[in-house]
């Protein structure tokens, strides 16, 4: 005989059942956006900033993602949610207005399939700091590595959508980059509501700040969608620091709740603002103006980190470091730098600012996201491309950033950007020229050189190579690798140095690789005097080469 509390029980469970097929059940896959919309048959005023909608998200252990909807124009808003794992999540909306039932506690399932795809960042997962605090690794473990293109203006309608975006993510993608920085519409170079900003649909927001314009969102996400689906990951940079005195925080977090909800459900990289402290380029009051920015950003950080479900990393470009551009450095994930744009006048600095934050707390992974456009000021060329990207990995950075004048700004042959707020140009390249300037192709030749070896487990070793640089001398050889493996020499200035304490037992083979179109010169196996020590013979041309010893 059944129990009446077992007969309960078993009603519950069927209950259970009816109710779940009679739920809202949307389908999506692991780490991929899903998306639906609501629509409010209750009219407001100000949708924008008369409510906000937000769906939380439960998965069958009980783990909760708060995701915020975005206003989608009109009564409209949507929600975009990337599942991070694989299986049945129940969903409920959380309204303001919760006497409005369009958008307060509707409910739901959520089926959530494995991704079968060849998409590296759907089939590992977004970007997160590796347990070493020194590199980047997809969700399941896989190495990640950084290698950054910079397109702030890339969502003005300056490059066209589709031809010109998908020209040059094309080009990216064959030459192995795997980020783009990318500013959300509040661009630097230009006063705000500058109309070399706009894209198809006009400005990210009102001329008085008070509301979005989600019509040029709607044109920017197909942009940044089809960065994600091409694997490369967004680094969206919310805006150019000035515009956080000139919005107020309160609208700089309506600003950023929007960014979250839109483009969260990629595998994006938060960049809070670009120049974070630097005022406006003709500001009065520039002291006061960096110390608002400051403070400012740390705010904003804080709520980034408290509205992200996904916790996508976190940083900010600086004018120098960006631990120095807010209060507290614990907000970010890793340290971004800017280094210069004098060409080998920058290298000094550029150095000493790599191993110099990897030496600071709290550790975090350390790579320059600004340093010497290829070209600009008609300098800048390749083989300052090479050296940046060399010794910065060489001495420890978690990836690097390239940069190509005319790309930044989004020159053309019929418009180039033109002055500055300053009062002069940065040039006129158009970017269908710059893009296919040979320092882009020669870093990928280096990732993919690096990419041979298991590179995220490299420690710097300048004891390698005597001689080898330093502070008196940058020009000097640069060593990193992992002992009794594998080590790799960068020789700026295309000599070779003594290799030293070479392990007793290990058989290593050498070879020359030339950074400038990735051939390789063998040079057979290595042969260390008494002390450890090799003598490699000189590079077959003058000019800056990789050395590689593998143990063979």
């Amino acid at each position: 005989m059944i129990s009446r509390r077992s007969f309960c029980q078993a009603g519950a469970g069927i209950w259970a059942l009816a109710s779940e097929a009679r739920a809202d059940v949307r389908y999506a896959e692991q780490h991929r956006a899903a998306e639906w919309s609501y629509s409010s048959g209750k009219a407001y005023k100000d949708p924008f900033n008369d409510i906000e909608l937000d769906v939380v998200f439960e998965t069958t252990g009980g783990t909760e993602y708060r995701v915020p909807a975005f206003w989608g124009g009109g009564q409209v808003w949507r929600v975009r949610f990337a599942p991070p794992s694989a299986g049945r999540y129940r969903w409920r909306t959380i309204c303001t207005d919760s006497s409005n039932g369009d958008l307060h506690d509707r409910s739901g399932v959520l089926e959530v399939a494995p991704y079968r795809g060849e998409n590296a960042l759907y089939r590992h997962g977004p970007v997160r700091v590796a347990r070493d605090l020194r590199h980047f690794e997809h969700t399941d473990g896989t190495p990640f590595f950084w290698l950054g293109d910079t397109w702030w203006m890339g969502l003005c309608r300056r490059l066209s959508w589709p031809e010109g975006f998908q020209t040059l993510t094309a080009d990216r993608v064959r030459k192995g980059f795997s980020v783009v920085q990318i500013v959300a519409g509040l661009y630097p170079d230009m006063p705000p509501f500058d109309p070399r900003g706009a894209n198809e649909a006009g400005f990210p927001w009102e001329k008085d700040y008070q509301r979005i314009n989600p019509a040029y969102f709607d044109m920017a996400d197909v942009r940044i969608q089809y960065l994600a689906e091409r694997g490369i990951v967004p680094c969206i940079v919310g805006c150019w620091g000035y515009f956080l005195p000139l919005m107020g925080v309160p609208r700089m977090k309506q600003h950023w709740r929007n960014l979250i909800a839109r483009w969260g459900a990629y595998p994006a990289v938060w960049c809070l603002a670009g120049e974070g402290t630097m005022p406006f380029y003709l500001s009065q009051h520039r002291e006061q103006d960096s110390a608002v920015q400051k403070q400012g950003w740390t705010e904003v950080a804080h709520y980034v980190r408290s509205t992200d479900p996904l916790h996508r990393l976190i940083t900010i470009h600086p004018s120098q470091t960006a631990r120095d551009s807010v209060e507290d450095a614990s907000v970010l994930d890793f340290d971004m730098l800017q280094t210069g744009h004098s060409d080998r006048a920058s290298i000094r600095n550029t150095i000493t600012q790599v191993t110099g934050s990897l030496q600071r707390n709290p550790k975090m992974p350390v790579l320059v996201g600004e340093v010497c456009y290829e070209g600009i000021m008609e300098a800048s060329r390749q083989e300052v491309q090479r050296f940046m990207f060399w010794s910065c990995m060489l001495s420890g950075a978690a990836g690097h950033t390239y940069g190509a004048n005319g790309i930044w700004q989004v020159n053309t042959v019929e418009k180039p950007f033109g002055p500055s707020p300053h009062g002069r140009s940065w040039g006129d390249t158009p970017w269908e020229t710059a893009y296919q300037l040979p320092g882009s192709a020669q870093l990928g030749l280096a990732k993919k050189l690096l990419m041979r070896y298991e590179w995220w487990r490299f420690e710097p070793h300048p004891d390698w190579a005597a001689p080898h640089w330093s502070s008196e001398n940058y020009f000097r050889a640069y060593a990193a690798g992992i002992p009794a493996q594998v080590r790799i020499f960068f020789l700026p200035d295309g000599n070779s140095p003594t290799i030293q304490a070479l392990e007793r037992g290990v058989n290593y083979d050498a070879y020359f690789f030339n950074p400038v179109n990735g051939s390789e010169h063998a040079l057979g196996r290595v042969v260390p005097d008494e002390s450890g020590n090799w003598k490699p013979p000189q590079p077959p041309i003058l000019q800056d080469w990789i050395l590689v010893l593998q143990n063979g």
